[in-house]
């Protein structure tokens, strides 16, 4: 059994392992979503923060091996059950398209707290209404565009199987698309490919079920993608 830590309230990059997990029926506890009576609750996570070497959540713990780092876990199950390319070098350009979405996350994050993590957004509001204009026009077309190009030249990001990166471009489009609707709305027309990906994988016997069920977290305000109308333009 898989034991996951992530902050209970939000998806965040804890949500992209949730995916995988769900996909593949995987039996696993979402430790801090548990009662406190049980174990679970935020000081399991501060635990786990106080007495590993890991850094920042989520963790995923198999026995005795702990992980950390979003793109890494994703690798480790998706080895585990066939989402990791077996081949060597389309095994690194999953790694590698995973770690660019991982910076894809960074710049969501950035347009509503472009200053700093720890201020309010109420306190950088004009700062993130000057950086949202170049995140909408310029970084998500760069992003996606890219995306979109390698699925139109194969039908799959990596190889000619579905490998687990595309869960992340997955969820990623679902945050983008609560986070800049206006946006999305108007630039989705260009990456049809991206969007029959997002299509794709929600029909996945697994995840339709996870997205039907209360154990998917809603986006929100707390979390990476916010939903702010005046960033939205």
């Amino acid at each position: 059994m898989f034991k996951l830590y992530y902050w209970p309230t939000i998806p965040g990059r804890g949500e992209f392992v949730r995916l995988i997990l769900e996909d593949v029926g995987a039996d696993y506890i979402d430790v801090v979503r548990l009662p406190e009576t049980e174990g679970g609750g935020v000081d399991a996570l501060r635990i786990q923060l106080e007495t590993s070497d890991h850094f920042a959540p989520p963790f995923l713990k198999d026995g005795e091996t702990t992980i950390s780092q979003t793109p890494l876990i994703m690798d480790y199950l998706g080895a585990r059950y066939g989402l990791t390319p077996s081949d060597e070098g389309e095994r690194r350009d999953a790694m590698r398209l995973s770690l660019l979405l991982a910076d894809f996350l960074v710049e969501a994050h950035d347009v509503h707290h472009p200053l700093a993590k720890e201020f309010y957004y109420e306190g950088q509001r004009d700062e993130a209404q000057r950086r949202a204009p170049s995140f909408r026009d310029i970084r998500i077309p760069k992003f996606f565009s890219y995306f979109e190009r390698l699925l139109q030249s194969n039908g799959y990001l990596v190889g000619d199987a579905c490998s687990h990166v595309e869960f992340s471009l997955f969820q990623i489009t679902e945050g983008m698309r609560y986070a800049f609707p206006k946006t999305m709305s108007r630039l989705e027309l260009d990456y049809p490919s991206v969007t029959a990906l997002r299509d794709r994988i929600a029909a996945r016997p697994g995840i339709a079920g996870y997205l039907a069920s209360d154990r998917r977290i809603p986006f929100n305000e707390h979390g990476i993608f916010r939903h702010y109308p005046e960033l939205d333009a």
